[in-house]
């Protein structure tokens, strides 16, 4: 699932690559508990992908170094839409929240992803 995300990655358009910056994607079978608490998410399979860090939006130059902005994989729940789905590939899964995540880097919401892909 790494070498899909590193593929979907490189795939997209070099502004929207260079935006990125520096961004650490990690592949996890599923998100920590404390994650899931916070979220209020009862099941671990409800949540595919997450951002952690600082949006780009939210940065100051008076602020401190923030902590590395990092993009979560969640590969059991994203092999299970995908089985369960059928209508997309797994590499097209995997690009689809590796981009929604990466929104919430450049500080999107996600109803603001939403009107994107929905456009798109």
């Amino acid at each position: 699932m790494a070498e899909i995300a590193e593929r979907a990655f490189a795939a997209l358009p070099a502004p929207f690559r260079k935006m990125a910056g520096e961004v650490v994607f990690r592949v996890d079978d599923f998100p920590a508990d404390d994650v899931l608490d916070e979220l209020n998410i009862e099941d671990p399979f409800g949540l595919t992908g997450l951002y952690s860090g600082v949006s780009l939006a939210d940065r100051s130059v008076f602020g401190g170094a923030p902590e590395p902005s990092r993009v979560f994989l969640y590969r059991r729940p994203i092999l299970d839409e995908w089985a369960e789905n059928g209508e997309v590939t797994l590499e097209e899964l995997v690009t689809h929240v590796l981009v929604h995540e990466i929104g919430h880097h450049f500080g999107l919401s996600d109803g603001d992803i939403d009107l994107i892909e929905a456009g798109a």
